[in-house]
């Protein structure tokens, strides 16, 4: 009877499964969810989560051949690879999936073969997916019998979790999603890759890829208390950049709500209502907890003293309008601000130190 009931949810797969992935596992309740992790001491971590854990890992394209017609719904979580321009990681990911047609019409799994859709229905169903109309809430995607038979008729649901990085430095402007990307470092133009490689998949109708662009990520368990402590320093008023930020559990309801309702091929900037410079938002953590202030430098004093990933951020400034987040994906976030969350945590006692 169980395993009836697996077979009739909807299934799920969430690619890169860590913090953020795991605070959409709730939000997928009715749902069979699969995680592809590459550490299999992850497991049992994953099925105490109600997961199905898949061990593979995308840098060996070997261990993804169990992709292939998993799920009609991915949600693609993992960073590229550390080195290079290309995403690698997404092009093994998207060939993994790229066998799901050739399964679907070979016949499901009671060995029945599954009827070839027409050219003419194929087109109808590429149309209607180029006119962007929504999807249903999780709960109501088909079941899975149902699924296989219209697989080669639909294409993959899949939602990306980029960056605010692949704008590079904006000056410190507000920016909506049309702004042309200016990647200025490796790490956003892997990012910038995998966007257009979701972005010709879909335009082929292999896939329709949704695509959230995120700015930085915070949560009780994701301050900055730690570099704080160390008296990391901040830059002056006047050098200051603006910075961007989304509560982990708000960036989890995007990304599951991008599942069913987000529009192919289209950015949503995945971002809270907050319009502060990193000093502002350091001071705004230190005073919440009752931690000294970060002394500020000039940003000539930061680029002799300040480690290169963190001054590679003091070197973009740009505001995000959310617009389309709120208006056509209907979002209401839970934080609208970080000074929202910060009271509340401050009142729980709900705070710990970020990693070093």
């Amino acid at each position: 009877m169980k395993a009836t009931r697996n077979f009739r949810r909807p299934r799920v797969l969430i690619v890169g499964c860590g913090d953020v992935g795991m605070r959409c596992v709730p939000l997928l309740q009715r749902a069979h969810v699969f995680a592809l992790t590459s550490h299999a001491e992850r497991s049992a971590e994953l099925r105490a989560a109600g997961v199905s854990p898949l061990v593979g890992d995308l840098d060996e394209r070997r261990s993804l051949k169990r992709l292939a017609g998993l799920a009609p719904t991915v949600l693609h979580l993992a960073p590229p690879q550390k080195t290079g321009d290309d995403d690698r990681r997404t092009r093994a990911l998207l060939s993994a999936l790229a066998m799901r047609r050739a399964r679907a019409v070979s016949g499901s799994t009671h060995g029945t073969r599954a009827t070839i859709a027409p050219v003419g229905r194929l087109r109808r169903a590429r149309a209607s997916w180029a006119q962007a109309r929504p999807l249903p809430e999780p709960a109501d995607i088909v079941p899975d019998g149902l699924r296989r038979a219209a697989a080669s008729r639909a294409p993959l649901r899949f939602v990306y979790a980029s960056t605010t990085g692949v704008y590079g430095d904006c000056g410190g402007a507000w920016i909506d999603e049309t702004r042309v990307t200016e990647p200025a470092n490796a790490r956003a133009k892997r990012r910038v890759s995998a966007e257009q490689q979701l972005r010709r998949a879909t335009a082929r109708g292999s896939i329709a890829a949704s695509i959230a662009r995120i700015p930085g990520i915070y949560a009780a368990n994701r301050l900055p208390l730690a570099r704080l402590e160390k008296r990391t320093p901040a830059l002056v008023d006047a050098d200051d950049v603006y910075t961007n930020h989304i509560h982990a559990d708000d960036l989890a309801a995007i990304l599951v709500r991008l599942a069913t309702h987000g529009r192919p091929a289209r950015v949503i900037h995945a971002s809270d209502d907050s319009s502060l410079k990193m000093g502002e938002y350091f001071d705004l953590v230190a005073d919440a907890f009752g931690l000294a202030r970060a002394p500020r430098i000039t940003r000539a004093q930061a680029e002799e003293q300040i480690e290169p990933t963190l001054l590679s951020f003091m070197r973009e400034s740009r505001r995000l309008v959310n617009r389309r987040l709120k208006e056509e994906l209907g979002v209401r976030l839970r934080y609208p601000s970080v000074e929202d969350f910060l009271r509340e945590a401050a009142r729980a006692g709900e705070v710990s130190k970020d990693a070093p």
